[in-house]
């Protein structure tokens, strides 16, 4: 019973939390520079997670073969390469890399 009132009660909470959001956009006026530091922390932190699902995999270095298909995939969307494409040559560059011997 105790399992089923805490899930009710994060269940009304996450509600609550996400519906404040529409509620409170036209009261509520943020600075131009803490907009601006909010967007470069999403980026940050989009990095960041970037960057650790790359080089790391079990607390350890994943090897060469990973972050190279990465970097591949990071080119070709920075060239505005399309998103099916992008994957399949990140994750061919990879395979590649594995088959060759590469970690």
């Amino acid at each position: 019973m105790t399992l089923i009132g805490a899930v009710v009660v994060l269940a009304a909470g996450t509600y609550a939390l996400r519906a404040c959001g529409p509620v409170l956009r036209e009261r509520v006026r943020l600075p131009r520079r803490a907009e601006e530091a909010m967007t470069l922390a999403a980026v940050l932190l989009l990095a960041a997670l970037v960057g650790t699902a790359a080089l790391t995999e079990a607390g350890g270095f994943a090897g060469w073969a990973r972050p190279a298909g990465v970097l591949v995939g990071g080119v070709l969307a920075w060239r505005k390469v399309p998103f099916a494409v992008v994957v399949l040559a990140a994750a061919a560059t990879a395979a590649l890399l594995r088959l060759a011997g590469v970690p």
